[in-house]
């Protein structure tokens, strides 16, 4: 979901007209559940604090955004649920990815007419893999008992 907007995951959530035309009940029930249950676990995987978490450790949010904004969606080309975290602008496009998996991130610091970007390098601070790692064994389940 990192690639897309708030707007563009809307139209893609499980109670809009075009997914609930293109899935089966069964398909939208559980792929409903896996994604609120990823999301949940995700979301309480992140501390709203000030420090900065350790390298390896869920991210802190510090103004509680991060945690608001992961979302999941239904995905049409592969029939499945997309969960992650929303881009809220053009500027958290590569910071995202960079606290899942680490790497460089370009930083924009100063006032209007001073503008300077420095290069800076995060490391990972894996959110959403572990979250999915956590609630994949109850997959199969869900599935098993889906269609009566």
């Amino acid at each position: 979901m990192i690639g897309l907007g708030v707007d563009q995951a809307k139209g893609l959530f499980f109670d809009s007209k075009k997914v609930q035309s293109a899935t089966t009940k069964a398909e939208r029930r559980v792929l409903s559940r896996f994604g609120a249950y990823v999301r949940r676990s995700a979301r309480s995987s992140i501390r709203k604090r000030k420090r900065t978490s350790a390298p390896g450790q869920p991210p802190s949010s510090h103004t509680g955004l991060l945690k608001r904004f992961i979302f999941f969606a239904y995905e049409p080309r592969r029939r499945s649920v997309v969960i992650g975290p929303v881009r809220l602008n053009h500027k958290s496009g590569e910071a995202l990815p960079a606290l899942e998996h680490g790497g460089p991130v370009r930083i924009v610091a100063g006032r209007r007419g001073r503008r300077r970007s420095r290069a800076v390098m995060i490391r990972k601070r894996p959110f959403m893999g572990p979250a999915f790692e956590q609630e994949k064994p109850k997959l199969p389940a869900m599935w098993r008992d889906s269609i009566r």
